[in-house]
């Protein structure tokens, strides 16, 4: 019998990872013009990542019904409530959901056995187009894994959240590369180029369009998966490469680059840089944002260094990336130790935009368990270096950033003030029952997902399962609540409600507002590693090993695919 119950992080399997999360809208969209409004075609809904829906007349509760454990796959039943349909997918499923026109995409891997030439007993790394109206399997694109583990570690599927315009979409694969594809398949009788070379044209493969390598390429070495999720602006698409340290911590190419900004259209490198260097950490598993700020677009990468790095989000006329600010999102006393140790953390979530302000949240691969994380709230208008801190020897001068600690009081060296400092806020926890202590649930752990802002609310949820609800204006801590379960996803705001999914596999629902109100709490039956979406009136939400269609009155199910 399949066991459906969650796995714990850091089990003998190995790393569950973080990286999965990829872990994962609405102010400065820069959607295709031809999106409906009802799409969501990228991690966070837009560019800024900021997961708030527009979306009303959601579902509070609702009910799977049966689930055949054996199997996996969605009987339903009488007890059956608000589900459109379910579709099953592999027996690992990481990537969170996106729609768009009349599709909907799930990263997963292929424990289904979708193509016949792929049987579940072939590892592959898959990404699934269903129908959005029924989720019945319409194509599946196919990335067998990597033979070293070190770079792509077995069963865990595709990770990353693809971005879609118009007819193409673009995802990076757990083969580490950057995939241009025909969202139409092979459906509308062509096989779009430049790239015709696919092994079968069946209906039920991927059309590729175009492809770039960045192993084979650049010389780029993924720590355990590569998980990006892309995004664009104008013509450029821009990728997090996933360039880390082996297992043994080193960094065997420091020259690779770590940010990629590609011609969407071809897939030629526009610029790429290699910031972190070798000072990454362990891996690098984050998203870029991307919007106007100061009047200026900016693409904003978070480095496996712990420090976030902001681009001109345009081409040059020298064909370098444009530096205009960076931020060390650690504390300059932190330290960092291998095996989960140490409290000096790197970006696993992708940075936020939200009224002219990003907010960024530290983590670490969650196979190290529990740890202090930090939130920040910061100015991007400023240029520079705009970290809270600055370290200077004992003469007064500068000291260069380290990979795994800052600041050596040993030799005379100091922790000063930024006077350039970008810091609007900085939240670590808060004595918010005025015991003059922090609690457990008053502290913020490493963190996995994004967080949303609207309202003049932030919400997070950590990876100890603790959700924080802050004022996003000024980081004062609203209120707690504790999942009792790790949260690896990021919350949708929608409706008046926050949606919230955990490692149990039950998804909260919360009210918007500044005191704690629990409306619901919904069991999906296997885990919940994902970020909720929402478009015209449906959630979907991917577990383990489904992807659900969720409205409120549904009178009878559309059914469910094998």
């Amino acid at each position: 019998m399949t066991d459906v119950r969650p796995r714990p992080v850091g089990d003998a399997e190995g790393p569950v990872l973080l990286v999965s999360v990829v872990v994962f809208a609405l102010c400065g969209l820069n959607a295709d013009r031809s999106t409906s409004a009802g799409d969501w075609p990228q991690l966070g809904g837009s560019s800024t990542r900021n997961n708030v829906s527009p979306a009303t007349g959601l579902p509070m509760t609702w009910s799977l019904g049966e689930v055949d454990r054996a199997t996996g796959q969605w009987i339903g039943g009488p007890t059956a409530r608000n589900i459109r349909w379910v579709t099953s997918l592999g027996s690992e499923s990481y990537g969170s959901p996106v729609v768009a026109g009349k599709k909907i995409f799930c990263g997963t891997n292929n424990g289904q056995g979708y193509v016949p030439r792929y049987p579940p007993k072939v590892d592959l790394g898959c990404l699934l187009c269903l129908s959005r109206e029924t989720g019945a399997f319409l194509w599946q694109y196919s990335a067998p894994v990597l033979p070293d583990s070190a770079m792509n570690w077995p069963e865990q599927g595709l990770c990353s959240t693809p971005l879609v315009e118009g007819d193409r979409l673009w995802v990076v694969t757990n083969r580490g590369c950057v995939v241009c594809l025909d969202t139409e398949g092979f459906y509308d009788g062509e096989n779009d180029g430049p790239f015709t070379q696919e092994e079968s044209t069946d209906l039920r493969e991927a059309d590729v369009v175009w492809e770039l390598n960045m192993i084979e390429r650049l010389g780029v070495h993924p720590r355990y998966m590569t998980s990006s999720s892309p995004t664009a602006w104008g013509d450029l698409l821009f990728v997090v490469t996933s360039h880390g340290a082996n297992e043994k911590g080193k960094i065997i190419r420091p020259d690779a680059p770590s940010f990629l900004a590609l011609d969407k259209k071809t897939g030629q490198i526009v610029w790429a840089d290699s910031s972190p260097g070798d000072r990454i950490l362990e891996g690098q598993w984050s998203s870029p944002a991307c919007g106007i700020l100061g009047g200026v677009p900016q693409v904003i990468f978070g480095g496996g260094d712990g420090w976030v790095y902001s681009f001109l989000a345009e081409r040059t006329t020298e064909g370098k990336p444009k530096l205009l600010w960076k931020f060390d999102a650690n504390p300059k006393k932190t330290r960092f130790e291998e095996g989960g140790q140490g409290d000096r953390n790197y970006l696993v979530a992708a940075p936020v935009i939200a009224d002219g302000k990003v907010y960024i949240v530290t983590g670490r691969d969650p196979q190290w368990g529990e740890g202090p994380g930090d939130l920040w709230c910061i100015d991007p208008t400023k240029r520079g270096d705009i970290s809270a801190e600055l370290v200077v020897d004992s003469a007064g001068n500068p000291v260069p950033p380290r990979r795994t600690f800052a600041v050596n009081e040993s030799h005379g060296e100091r922790v000063v003030p930024n006077p350039n400092s970008g810091v609007i806020w900085h939240y670590h926890g808060q004595d918010l029952n005025g015991n003059g202590k922090l609690e457990f649930e008053e502290t913020l752990h490493r963190t996995l997902g994004m967080p949303a802002v609207a309202r003049g609310i932030l919400v997070v949820g950590d990876g100890s399962g603790i959700v924080h609800c802050l004022d996003a204006k000024t980081g004062q801590l609203l209120w707690t609540y504790d999942m009792m379960a790790s949260v690896w996803g990021s919350p949708l705001i929608a409706d008046g409600k926050i949606y919230l999914g955990d490692e149990e596999g039950d998804v909260a629902v919360f009210e918007l507002a500044r005191q704690m109100k629990l409306l619901a709490e919904n069991p999906m039956v296997s885990s919940v590693y994902t970020t909720p979406i929402a478009g015209d009136g449906v959630l979907y939400i991917v577990t383990r090993r489904h992807c659900v269609a969720i409205r409120s009155d549904s009178m009878e199910s559309t059914g469910s695919t094998p």
